[in-house]
């Protein structure tokens, strides 16, 4: 998966198109991302201990990696990623401006 925890990116497809936020998880198997602050439904929970009332909470629902693109540090924009290998250690680097990310 080309896009790790920490990286900030742009959402490309959905209700939050156009927004950028930071990466808290990543989930390979499913190829999923949770990003902080985005992709927000409400849930809405029965009465119990912590909430005696019940009611609505809001839940980071996680979003799929081919609806996010990676956004480079240094030239800013948003990236397609691509590789490269030196010394046996690959490396991440921007399309855009050639630098590793």
């Amino acid at each position: 998966m080309k896009i790790r925890k920490g990286d900030k990116v742009k959402v490309t497809a959905g209700k939050d198109r156009g927004r950028e936020g930071v990466v808290d998880k990543v989930y390979p198997k499913s190829g999923k991302v949770l990003l902080r602050g985005i992709n927000i439904y409400k849930k809405h929970i029965k009465k119990n201990e912590k909430m005696p009332q019940g009611g609505t909470v809001e839940v980071p629902r996680p979003l799929n990696v081919a609806k996010v693109m990676l956004i480079c540090p240094k030239c800013g924009k948003s990236t397609k990623t691509g590789y490269e290998v030196i010394k046996d250690k690959k490396y991440r680097k921007c399309r855009k401006c050639k630098i590793k990310i």
